[in-house]
């Protein structure tokens, strides 16, 4: 897997080029254009839709010219004169050469590459149509088949019109990614004022002043100002995230009520947003798996309609049919069995669950290892910043000697306010978590190497390691204590007056999101393991708490791709979840890579899949949507072959003695119908529910 490339000129860097999703046939060829607005699809349905109408208009005069239509209409006498046939013929051709020419030119390429599928079909049928009734006008006895021909060119436009409308719609939101840019930004002066500049003239080092409402125009970092920014349409995070100095902020978000002034770290392709479209634009054009399988059936299903076509000529024209009557079965065989649904069948549904996934901060690097997240089976965590959160947190408070929980939680977050340790912060964050308040301290001083002592409200209080009592000869014997020692976690110990009034126990804070995820994970077949570093004892505690199938403490760095491969072993399909960057190895090794929190540092090159949250309900999210996508080709891929069983023994007329028959045009609307269902069926491709 390659990672995002920076380094392009700085003109290139505004809005990244997007290239046109790849639907189907030489008029939707994979193209990378300088206008983010989908001009190309654009073009292609204007196109195609003026095709359909020129054909249209041209069309009523064919049929009107067709003597079975006249006899119909009972004027066949009334409009009956010299030359009518040959007026037919000329207005047949220019629709066949008009309004047939994406198929004739689909047909030359097709067979140019080797590869004859649906363009092939289309172009035989409508050419032997015409060939045909050509040589009827000039002297060959017979009927002609023009109205068919034309009435079949019409249904074909207008069903492919439809279809590039639905395939705009599934790269629209790619391009919509590329329309967050803001183009503009205010950028400051030395002496203050501000100039409005593009965006592609800012530079790492400037400052830009963002106003209220407005897009932060590339990533950077809060020098001035406090706000909140709503990320949502590029992270998924539906609730604005307050930011303050020193906080990261990415390009395209949008600026809250108040304005900040942002210093530029990163511009044009290193940003988050053009990293993502990067990503997204890839993982559009990787190798499918499904792509693979219905790129085969695409080319069976042709070869089975030529042969059938053959076979049906040969066998009405063996029963003594009309050789026009053995032509028209030929042509709507070939006309019905076109496989156009089955080529979009998998592409669709790749556009659409690819762009829906970037949309909600789920960035797929590589099509074929988020096919595979369905068939998981097992999935490894890492601990510390993954299932945790990777912060000393309170996880218990002990009262000892008539102390109370929350007394003596509040003296020592009062201690503990004036100290930088860790485990001060933690014990701090711990009160303000509980909602409760605590007073400012008087005379704090460390005792170094084994706590902090203060006044709290006239009170001498003291919090304490464990060998600060053994130096004091102070025993603590209660079983509380011990469970949470023996878990791993960090005690510390809260004297008032040099009396012990309880204890507080602190651990790496398991993550609110990391239940709840593993229990959908578990819901869903899925065995959930862990991976870790630390002590057995801290890892037995966690494993207990989010009730895991199995976990490997102390394991080094380079150890975790092996205890992956042992997972693998069991004969389980495994995926890794990490931070990307100690877990790069066991990454790489994992059926299925996923790299979690990776906020704007989306290239993370070991990774299959980026989560730009570091929340575990993601890991539920990619894989439901993978099994959902999966879902979603197997229904289109049914949808593009499956009519096919009934429809082309219908097509070559074994129905016909009891006078059920179809003809070309009612056979192209078929096909058609089949196409419009698989393009509109990707299109209700949602993110899984519940999602957060």
């Amino acid at each position: 897997m390659n990672d995002v490339q920076p380094g392009r000129p700085p003109a290139e860097h505004a809005r990244p080029a997007i290239r046109e999703h790849p639907a189907h046939g030489p008029h939707a060829s994979p193209r990378r254009g300088k206008q983010p607005d989908g001009g190309h699809h654009a073009h292609m349905v204007a196109d195609f839709r003026w095709r359909f109408w020129v054909s249209l208009v041209l069309t009523v005069p064919v049929l009107l010219l067709t003597p079975l239509i006249q006899e119909l209409l009972g004027v066949r006498e009334a409009w009956a004169f010299p030359g009518s046939d040959v007026l037919q013929f000329v207005l047949a051709s220019v629709i066949f050469f008009y309004g047939g020419w994406p198929f004739l030119r689909g047909l030359l390429e097709e067979l140019g590459r080797g590869r004859p599928g649906m363009m092939t079909l289309i172009s035989l049928a409508i050419s032997v149509a015409w060939g045909s009734s050509t040589l009827v006008v000039f002297g060959l006895p017979g009927e002609g088949f023009f109205w068919e021909l034309a009435t079949l060119i019409d249904v074909m436009l207008l069903g492919h019109w439809i279809e590039m409308r639905s395939v705009m719609g599934a790269s629209r939101a790619l391009e919509e990614l590329v329309r967050l840019m803001p183009a503009d930004a205010h950028r400051l002066q030395p002496d203050g004022s501000t100039e409005d500049v593009p965006v592609t003239e800012l530079t790492k080092g400037d400052r830009v002043l963002v106003k209220p409402g407005e897009k932060i125009p590339t990533d950077g970092v809060i020098v001035q100002g406090l706000t909140t920014v709503n990320e949502a349409m590029l992270t998924g995070e539906s609730r604005p995230v307050e930011k303050g100095e020193g906080d990261r902020v990415i390009a395209a978000a949008i600026n809250g009520e108040a304005a900040v002034t942002v210093e530029v770290q990163k511009t044009g392709d290193e940003t988050y947003l053009a990293q993502v479209i990067e990503l997204v634009r890839r993982a559009q054009e990787s190798r499918s798996r499904s792509q693979d399988l219905a790129n085969r059936a695409a080319l069976w299903l042709t070869v089975i309609a030529l042969s059938v076509g053959g076979l049906t000529l040969a066998a009405w024209l063996l029963m003594d049919s009309t050789f026009n009557f053995a032509l028209g079965r030929m042509v709507t065989v070939m006309v019905i069995a076109c496989p156009h649904a089955l080529g979009l069948a998998v592409p669709l549904v790749v556009a659409v669950s690819t762009a829906l996934s970037a949309g909600h901060g789920l960035l797929i690097r590589d099509r074929s290892a988020f096919e595979a997240a369905r068939n998981l089976q097992a999935i490894v965590f890492d601990k510390t910043g993954t299932l945790t959160e990777g912060r000393f947190g309170v996880s218990d408070v002990i009262p000892l000697d008539r102390g109370k929980p929350d007394e003596i939680l509040r003296l020592a977050a009062s201690l503990e306010s004036q100290s930088e340790h860790p485990i001060a912060a933690g014990v701090v964050r711990g009160a303000q978590e509980r909602g409760i308040a605590f007073p400012a301290p008087e005379g704090f001083k460390a005792i170094p190497g084994k706590g902090a002592e203060a006044v709290v409200e006239g009170e001498a209080v003291k919090v304490v390691s464990p060998g600060y009592l053994k130096e004091r000869g102070l025993q603590v014997d209660d079983r509380r204590v011990l469970e949470v020692a023996r878990q791993g976690k960090t005690v510390v110990y809260v004297l008032v007056d040099d009396e012990v009034r309880g204890a507080i126990a602190l651990a790496d804070v398991i993550r609110a999101e990391s239940r709840e995820a593993l229990a959908a994970l578990k819901r869903m077949g899925i065995q959930v393991m862990m991976l870790t570093g630390d002590a057995r004892a801290v890892a037995q505690w966690v494993a207990g708490e989010l009730a895991l199938d199995d976990f490997f403490a102390e394991v080094l760095p380079h150890e975790k791709a092996v205890k992956i491969r042992e997972v693998k072993a069991r004969g389980l399909r495994v995926g890794m979840i990490g931070d990307g960057v100690n877990d790069a190895p066991a990454l790489v090794e994992a059926d299925v890579g996923i790299a979690i929190g990776a906020g704007t540092d989306v290239a993370i090159e070991s990774a299959d899949i980026v989560l730009v949250r570091s929340d575990p309900r993601d890991v539920v999210a990619i894989v439901s949507l993978a099994r959902a996508t999966y879902r979603k080709m197997v229904q289109n891929l049914w949808w593009a072959t499956g009519y096919n069983i009934v429809a082309i023994p219908l097509a070559a007329g074994v129905l016909a003695p009891v006078g059920v028959l179809l003809t070309p045009a009612v056979g192209a609307i078929f096909m058609s119908l089949s196409t419009v269902i698989v393009a509109i069926n990707a299109r209700f491709l949602r993110m899984p529910a519940g999602r957060a």
